[in-house]
């Protein structure tokens, strides 16, 4: 399992009974996790000084309790040099604007990119699919590539600016676009663009800017086929992030594996991801990547 273990202002301090207690930056919360299905004792003293509890509905969805949490707040993450500021707040269905699990992602590109525009001196196209609140987009303009960011969400990738901002990465060569993805890489195709580094985080179901519908089971294969087609021909990464449960890492390494290597050698891994639990000493696991590097 690949583990996003260099946080410092964001862990897991307990898992227990269908929640996780996390700590994001001063601020403790406590939120639903599918993958928590045992039932272990809640020993952390954290459990009586929360700031928020996210209670799941039996109904479908649910609703946050607050006790002590601002509006807005910020962590940090560490990549080449950069300290990425993250503006977190809670919102619908439990989330807070951040997969901290991703970072270990970050750390792996953004060392690609790094190694190639520092030694190399080569500049660096990424794209970056569903891109969300920007967490990959700003660890690889840090690491020093050009990077498109599109989303279908105004909300989000306005929120992704304002990160930017927060990071000091407002000038960062970074293209912010309000687009249904399929449509842009298809686009993309028609004008000959290429990119050296593509990296999508498609949800399991979603609709697009004009109402197009994304289910990841029936189209994420014809995507990443699509998405081949503007990878460069010394392209450097290509990564495939699922929280899917039937993407396991087999089906992923067989999809991009299928779909990359007869036009890119490469190697191709797939696996976990996952973050540690203070309180027991293991990993929770938070969905599946698969990535493909240049041989």
């Amino acid at each position: 399992m690949n583990t996003a273990s260099n946080w410092k202002d964001y862990e897991i301090i307990d898992c227990s009974s269908g929640e996780k207690l996390e700590r994001w930056g001063d601020y403790v919360l406590l939120r639903p996790d599918p993958q928590v299905i045992w039932n272990t004792p809640k020993k952390s003293s954290y459990y009586k000084k929360l700031n928020a509890h996210y209670h799941r509905s039996n109904k479908g969805g649910g609703e946050w309790e607050f006790f002590d949490l601002p509006e807005q707040w910020t962590i940090s993450y560490p990549i080449c040099g950069h300290d990425l500021k993250f503006n977190l707040k809670p919102f619908a269905f439990k989330h807070t604007g951040l997969f901290p699990e991703q970072a270990v992602n970050w750390d792996w590109f953004s060392s690609i990119i790094n190694k190639e525009v520092t030694e190399k001196k080569r500049p660096v196209k990424v794209l970056n699919l569903f891109a969300y609140t920007g967490g990959a987009t700003l660890a690889a303009a840090a690491a020093g590539a050009q990077v498109t960011h599109v989303d279908a969400s105004k909300g989000m990738v306005q929120w992704a600016k304002e990160n930017a901002a927060s990071s000091g990465l407002s000038e960062a060569p970074i293209r912010w676009l309000v687009d249904d993805c399929r449509k842009f890489v298809e686009r993309e195709i028609r004008r000959g663009n290429k990119y050296d580094g593509i990296i999508m985080d498609p949800p399991s179901y979603g609709r697009g800017s004009k109402n197009e519908i994304w289910k990841i089971e029936d189209d994420i294969f014809p995507f990443i086929q699509l998405c081949e087609q503007i990878l460069s021909d010394d392209a450097l990464f290509f990564l495939v992030n699922s929280y899917t449960t039937g993407l396991q890492p087999a089906v992923l390494n067989y999809m991009i594996s299928t779909a990359l290597l007869d036009k890119h050698p490469g190697e191709v891994n797939a696996d976990e991801i996952g973050l540690p639990v203070t309180e027991s000493g293991l990993v929770l696991p938070c969905g599946a990547s698969g990535r493909w590097v240049r041989k």
